[in-house]
């Protein structure tokens, strides 16, 4: 049957073209910079790709060989339409297309590596438009008309309602980079990132000027096994900078597809370092917010299904708990109810999920118009990070769960310790947070050592099945 397919390839195109029909329709962009050009380009699209999916699989048995190959080609063909889409309209459709691109535990194959070329290769500005906008602001000349709402920040329509309170600021260099030197100082415990310093002396609201860096894709495994770079220190590296920023600080960095995450090796030591850029759009989290939270990703990575159930409720899931649990940690709900630190990922568990995904979209879409808006924000996030992890084969381990186990419980304790004034309660508290660290540095302890046995075990196996004959 070509009914799944074309579902998942009709709510993916029409993303797209509800974004545009949505902005158009409730003036959140100028019609001259958002025409019905642009409207119906993204209608024109969705309807060849629903009618390449119904008249090339209308005949094919299903689940036949011939099937999967002619369903493959659709595939390719339908993202190679929303390639063009996005760089034809630009503005949001690139941003909905950069998301769709990371989407890798979710999405057909076909997709995500047609638009991942959207992550670094997008439509630029022309020198021209670079040197007019140098020319204006550092001249100092006065401005003929206002900073025009070219690109909306947020990917799918369930997020429009945020546009207008944070697109000046996303288009306010000047604010950039003041968030730039803010999680800089935040994370300065962190030897292994690097945010590119701002001349603050030639940058306006226009025009932002920074070191330049230069370092690899993060997604590019090639490029550090060429540079001799361990793609799983930098996985753990950005797992620990990202349980900080949600976790701890609430100050998160919320666009950090593989062009604005860079990897090299630092100058002078030879260690591996994270480059950080793009910090235009950053989420804020409610203190509120930020330790339901920290109480639900505990519940879930210690397997208490019943405050999973509490804090996801709490944080706008409803009946969708289980939904929503599952599309925190893109792992089924089995393996939520089975602990999903003690179960690993399997290809099987991911097919499952990609499969099953387009069946859910209504409930999906239900849910992400129910929780929180900041909660936006930090899903696009998570896809993101774990398209990175993906890439790299690197996906969620033990160990990294029990990272993001360590941020929750500072962040719970330092809650509680501002929240008193008796110094013998205060003194409990930092008890309790250095048993609870110390019990999960023990638990690792004990992984590590398993895995060493382990690893004993089947070199000492191997070696006696392939021992050479006397």
């Amino acid at each position: 049957m070509a009914r799944k397919a074309l579902k998942l390839a009709s709510w993916t195109s029409m993303a797209l073209a509800a974004s545009g029909v949505y902005l158009y329709s409730n003036k959140y962009l100028d019609p001259n910079d958002f025409g019905a050009v642009r409207v119906g380009r993204a209608v024109a699209t969705t309807a060849v790709i629903s009618y390449d999916y119904l008249t090339s699989l209308r005949s094919v048995p299903y689940g036949s060989e011939e099937y999967l190959q002619i369903r493959s080609k659709v595939h390719l063909r339908s993202a190679r339409r929303l390639c063009e889409l996005c760089c034809a309209n630009r503005g949001t459709f690139i941003k909905v297309g950069q998301h769709l691109g990371a989407l890798d535990y979710l999405l057909p194959e076909e997709y995500t590596s047609t638009l991942k070329v959207l992550h670094s290769q997008a439509p630029q500005s022309s020198m021209q438009e670079v040197r007019q906008v140098i020319r204006e602001d550092l001249g100092k000349e006065m401005l003929v008309q206002a900073v025009k709402q070219l690109f909306p920040e947020f990917e799918f329509m369930w997020l429009v309602d945020e546009a207008k309170k944070n697109l000046p600021l996303e288009l306010d260099f000047l604010n950039e980079g003041k968030n730039a030197e803010k999680v800089a100082q935040m994370l300065k415990h962190f030897d292994f990132l690097k945010v590119p310093r701002i001349y603050w002396e030639l940058s306006t609201k226009r025009v932002l000027l920074m070191e330049f860096v230069e370092g690899g894709q993060v997604n590019d495994r090639h490029y550090m096994e060429r540079n001799e770079i361990d793609v799983n220190e930098i996985s753990r590296h950005l797992g620990k900078m990202y349980s900080e920023m949600i976790f701890v600080n609430g100050f998160v960095h919320c666009d950090p597809h593989p062009g604005n995450v860079l990897v090299r090796k630092r100058p002078g030591t030879g260690k591996a370092e994270i480059v950080l850029l793009d910090h235009g759009l950053y989420q804020v989290l409610t203190e509120e917010f930020r330790l339901d939270y920290c109480h639900l990703w505990q519940s879930l990575i210690w397997t208490d299904m019943e405050r999973v159930k509490k804090y996801s409720q709490r944080l706008g899931a409803g009946d969708l708990y289980p939904l929503f649990a599952c599309m925190l940690t893109a792992r089924s709900w089995d393996s939520v109810n089975r602990g999903i630190s003690q179960a690993p990922v399997t290809s099987t568990e991911d097919l499952e999920i990609r499969s099953n995904a387009a069946n859910y979209l209504p409930q999906i879409s239900q849910l992400l118009n129910h929780v929180p808006r900041q909660m936006l924000l930090i899903f696009k996030t998570n896809d993101l990070l774990r398209s990175i992890e993906a890439t790299l084969g690197t996906r969620a381990s033990a160990s990294s769960f029990l990272n993001m186990s360590r941020c929750c419980i500072r962040a719970l304790a330092q809650h509680k310790k501002r929240n008193t004034h008796s110094f013998f309660r205060r003194t409990e508290i930092s008890f309790s947070e250095a048993f609870s660290l110390w019990q999960i540095d023990l638990h690792e302890l004990l992984l590590r050592v398993r895995g060493l046995r382990l690893a004993s075990w089947v070199s000492a196996l191997l070696s006696w099945l392939f021992a050479a004959p006397h």
